[in-house]
C-alpha cells in the first residue's frame, strides 16, 4: 500500500481504480496568458466541460485521473480540486514543464547567468511534491517530463536530471512526454543513470511508434510504457492508428509485457486562450480525440484481438497501482 498525492488529499493507491495515465483538464500553449483579454478564463464554460470529461470517464469506470498539464501551459491546481471535489473523481496533477519549442524555457535560460538551474528546478519540484503549489496546500502527485523530437535540448536534459533527483528524495512517480514517440530509450536511459527508480517511471506517447523492438528496448530498462494518445491518429497528428495501436499492445502482451503497459488518451477538455474554430477537417481528424475513446472503441478491440477481461483490466487498473506503489 502506498499513499498518493492527489488534489483533494492523500490518496491510497489501492484505491485508485481505473486509472487513465495522461490526460488534460485544461491546456494552453505557451503565449496564451498574454491574450487575456480576448482569450480569458471562462470558468462555467470549462467546469461544465471537465465535469462533463468526469462522467465520460466514469462511464467505463475510470476512478482517477493523472493530469499531465505542466507548470507553465495552464495548470491550475484550484481548479482541478474543484473539480475533484464536484465530482468525485480521483485526480493527480503533476510538477514540471513541456519541451523546449513548445515550452518556456527563455525564463531559466535567463536564470542560468546567475543560477544553479538543475538546482532550482530540484527544488521547485520537491516544494511542489511536499508542501503545496502556488500558496495551496494542493501537492503534485507525478513529475511530467518531456524531449523534443529526435533530441533532448541541453535545457530538457537540466529537467530531466533535476527530476531524477526530486524522484529519489520523494519516490514520485514520473512520467513523460516524446515527441512522435521518438527518444524513449534515451529519456529511460538518462533518467536511469541519474539515479531514478525505472518502476516509477512511464515512458510517455510510446504510441507514437508501434515498433514491436523499439518498444523492447525502452522496457528493457524496467521502466512502463504509457500508450496514451487513443483517438489522436492520422495525417494531423503523424501518428499511427488506433488499430496499429491495439495491435501493438496485443503483441507486448504476448512477449510477456503486459504489465508494464498504462493507458490515456492526452486528451485536452478545454484548450485555453480564444475558443477554436475548426475547419472540417479538423472535426473529421479530433471526432475520436476524447476521453471516452478508451472505453468504446480500445477495450472492445483489445477483446476482438483475444485478450482476456484480466489482461485488458490490468492496463487501466493493476498496472498503474503498481506503478503508484
Amino acid at each position: 500500500m502506498s499513499m498518493i498525492n492527489s488534489v483533494s488529499g492523500s490518496l491510497c493507491n489501492s484505491g485508485m481504480g481505473r486509472t487513465l495515465m495522461h490526460e488534460h483538464f485544461l491546456f494552453g500553449y505557451c503565449g496564451y496568458q498574454g491574450d487575456c483579454t480576448l482569450g480569458g478564463f471562462r470558468e462555467e464554460e470549462y467546469t461544465k466541460a471537465c465535469v462533463q470529461a468526469v462522467e465520460d470517464a466514469r462511464a467505463y469506470g475510470v476512478n482517477t485521473i493523472v493530469d499531465a498539464t505542466t507548470n507553465e501551459c495552464g495548470r491550475n491546481v484550484r481548479f482541478l480540486k474543484k473539480i475533484s471535489d464536484m465530482t468525485g473523481m480521483n485526480i493527480i496533477c503533476s510538477t514540471g514543464y513541456y519541451f523546449e519549442g513548445e515550452s518556456c524555457y527563455a525564463y531559466w535560460n535567463f536564470r542560468k547567468a546567475f543560477a544553479n538551474v538543475e538546482d532550482e528546478l530540484y527544488e521547485m519540484m520537491v516544494t511542489e511534491l511536499t508542501k503545496g503549489i502556488d500558496g495551496t496546500d494542493i501537492k503534485a502527485g507525478v513529475i511530467k517530463l518531456a524531449s523534443s523530437y529526435q533530441k533532448i535540448t541541453p535545457m530538457e536534459e537540466t529537467l530531466f536530471k533535476a527530476a531524477a533527483r526530486a524522484q529519489k528524495e520523494t519516490g514520485c512517480v514520473i512520467i513523460t512526454h516524446t515527441q512522435q514517440g521518438t527518444m524513449g530509450p534515451e529519456q529511460a536511459e538518462l533518467l536511469t543513470s541519474c539515479g531514478a527508480d525505472p518502476k516509477k517511471i512511464a515512458i510517455g506517447h510510446m504510441c507514437g511508434n508501434i515498433d514491436v523492438s523499439y518498444h523492447e528496448k525502452v522496457l528493457s530498462y524496467g521502466v512502463y510504457v504509457n500508450l496514451d494518445r487513443f483517438g489522436l491518429e492520422g495525417e494531423l497528428f503523424h501518428t499511427p492508428t488506433d488499430e496499429q495501436r491495439m495491435d501493438l499492445i496485443k503483441a507486448l502482451s504476448d512477449k510477456g509485457y503486459g504489465d508494464r503497459i498504462v493507458l490515456g488518451h492526452d486528451s485536452v477538455n478545454v484548450n485555453l486562450g480564444r475558443p477554436i474554430v475548426m475547419n472540417d477537417f479538423m472535426k473529421d481528424a479530433l471526432k475520436d480525440a476524447n476521453i471516452r475513446t478508451i472505453g468504446a472503441k480500445v477495450l472492445p478491440g483489445l477483446a476482438k484481438r483475444g485478450m482476456s477481461e484480466t489482461q485488458i483490466d490490468n492496463l487501466l487498473n493493476a498496472n498503474p497501482r503498481a506503478l503508484f506503489a
